[in-house]
C-alpha cells in the first residue's frame, strides 16, 4: 500500500520552529518530486513549498520565503519543512504529496500522485 505520512505538527508559540516530516512507505521517493500544502480553516488549500526529485530545484511560496526551508533524505524515503520564525497565519494542516515525474528538476505543486492525510500546525500564544 502507498502511503505518505506527515508528522511533527504541534501547538507553537509565535517566532517558534518546528520541523514536519513525511514519510513514505510502499514505494521509494527516488522518482517524485514533493510538495507541501497547507489549508487554513476557510480558505483554499496553496503550495507552500515543493523540491525535485533530484533535490536540486526548490520552490517556496512569497509567504514563507526565508523562513522554511525543504529537504530530503531519500535514504530515509523522508522529506522534511523546517520552519522557523512562525507566526499565527502559519496555522493550518499541512500536507505532503509526491509526484512521479522523470524531470529531475520538475517542482511544482500540480499533478500529485499521492497525498498524506495531514498534521496540524497551531501557531498560538
Amino acid at each position: 500500500q502507498l502511503q505518505l505520512v506527515e508528522s511533527g505538527g504541534s501547538l507553537v508559540q509565535p517566532g517558534g520552529s518546528l520541523r514536519l516530516s513525511c514519510a513514505a512507505s510502499g514505494f521509494t521517493l527516488d522518482y517524485y518530486a514533493i510538495g507541501w500544502f497547507r489549508q487554513a480553516p476557510g480558505k483554499e488549500r496553496e503550495g507552500v513549498s515543493c523540491i525535485s526529485k533530484s533535490g536540486g530545484r526548490t520552490n517556496y511560496a512569497d509567504s514563507v520565503k526565508g523562513r522554511f526551508t525543504i529537504s530530503r533524505d531519500n535514504a530515509k524515503n523522508t522529506v522534511y519543512l523546517q520552519m522557523n520564525s512562525l507566526k499565527p497565519e502559519d496555522t493550518a494542516v499541512y500536507y505532503c504529496a509526491a509526484e512521479r515525474t522523470i524531470w529531475s528538476t520538475k517542482c511544482d505543486y500540480t499533478d500529485m500522485d499521492q497525498w498524506g492525510k495531514g498534521t496540524l500546525v497551531t501557531v498560538s500564544s
